[in-house]
């Protein structure tokens, strides 16, 4: 236990004094902030020197639209839907006045039903004509009603009715649950990446410069696998801790500035048995792909051979990775794939989690998953001490798996 502490120790601090590792977390930490701080800081250099819609002075600024051929039920009703514009009746050429810039655009009645929309740049997201024709579709079925006979009132009443409902889940709301489980997986994706390349780089380059050969003799296998994963476990975690730590600060700072935001509300009022289910899935997540990395790094014996090495591993962490957000994505997270993936471990960190935050498997599922995953770490842990303990010792050509497994046996 004493070698185990005094390694996990020195990892640590070559964590916390690396300058990447800091740089990275205070670069984060201050994207955030800014980020957050965003609408208070727009709030302050604006002012509230820009004039409201419908205040004095507010309709000189705005754009202007042209209605040609219309009445004034056409031309109220688009000055509800386009509030932001000055709109104007005109018997003028409505297209020389686009043109010339006089404004923005131009609506032009063909007829009750039908209208020429004028622009000068059409661009890819205009939506003004969608907008326009919702706007005097109204006008027209008006117009219609009361030609057939009804009063205006009357018109008015049926136009105006809704069919009203009520939506009651009875399960998850997958929507809302989204957002965490999009930001958990991908947290889990980048972390086990950078932090697991990390470990098998760490040990390569102690084999390659011959300290490790000095280190095994002076500490067991198992204590050192066992220490440098739990110090990468350790400072992934307090790099998460202060990222994310900061951001629920700056957004509770800033939380008035953001309003009633639903993506910014969701993201940062997560359910408590949520997050439980989060740490849990990630610790074993990462466990269990940080042993396998620390494995094949000590059985490179160059550190230019470490991409190659750890590639198998990070080919299937990807293509777990695929198969959730495509679940996602789709919505169906209970599909057979996805059910499987739960109790497979390399998938089940990111695979039972997301059918937990956007479904609702029962109880005994997620237990069952949980226990093959610790069992997994266990298992894939103590055969990684082993691969490590003869792998740092494997000098030359890059070593097969059979040899490595026929060295391991014999030990």
């Amino acid at each position: 236990m004493g070698q185990f502490g005094k390694i996990l120790k020195f990892e640590l601090k070559g964590y916390f004094t690396n300058k990447v590792f800091v740089g990275i977390t205070v670069f984060l930490v201050v994207v955030l902030a800014v980020v957050l701080f965003f609408p208070r800081a727009m709030d302050l250099i604006g002012g509230g020197d820009e004039p409201e819609p419908g205040e004095p002075g507010a309709e000189e600024d705005r754009e202007v639209m042209l209605l040609s051929g219309g009445g004034e039920d056409a031309l109220e009703a688009l000055r509800e839907a386009f509030p932001e514009y000055e709109v104007k009746l005109t018997d003028g050429d409505a297209a020389a006045a686009v043109t010339s810039g006089e404004a923005s655009f131009a609506i032009v009645m063909d007829g009750p039903g039908a209208f020429t929309y004028f622009v000068d740049n059409l661009s890819i997201y205009d939506e003004n004509a969608q907008r326009a024709s919702e706007a005097l579709t109204g006008v027209y079925r008006l117009t219609a009603l009361t030609d057939a006979g009804l009063s205006e009132s009357e018109a008015r009443e049926i136009m105006d009715s809704q069919v009203s409902f009520e939506v009651e889940s009875l399960g998850v709301d997958q929507g809302e649950n989204f957002f965490y489980t999009y930001i958990m997986i991908f947290a889990l994706y980048m972390v086990i990446l950078l932090y697991g390349q990390m470990v098998a780089t760490n040990v390569a380059t102690e084999k390659s410069s011959r300290a490790m050969e000095l280190l095994v003799t002076s500490a067991k296998p198992t204590s050192m696998m066992f220490g440098k994963v739990v110090a990468s476990c350790l400072a992934g975690f307090a790099q998460i801790i202060c990222i994310f730590g900061s951001a629920i600060v700056f957004y509770n700072m800033n939380r008035a500035w953001w309003g009633d935001n639903p993506i910014i509300g969701l993201i940062f009022d997560m359910p408590p048995a949520l997050l439980v289910y989060m740490l849990v899935f990630f610790v074993l997540g990462f466990f269990i792909y940080a042993f396998m990395f620390g494995a094949i790094g000590s059985t490179a014996s160059k550190l230019e051979d470490i991409n190659t090495s750890v590639m198998p591993v990070t080919l299937i962490f990807i293509a777990g990775f695929m198969v959730v957000v495509f679940g996602m994505t789709s919505g169906s997270v209970d599909n057979p794939l996805m059910i499987a993936c739960s109790y497979i471990p390399f998938t089940s960190p990111m695979a039972m989690f997301t059918r937990i935050a956007m479904s609702h498997p029962a109880f005994y599922e997620i237990a069952i998953s949980i226990v093959i995953l610790v069992a997994s770490c266990l298992g894939v842990g103590i055969a990684a001490a082993k691969i490590y303990r003869v792998g740092v010792l494997l000098y030359g050509g890059k070593p097969k798996m059979r040899d490595i497994l026929r060295a391991v046996r014999n030990a």
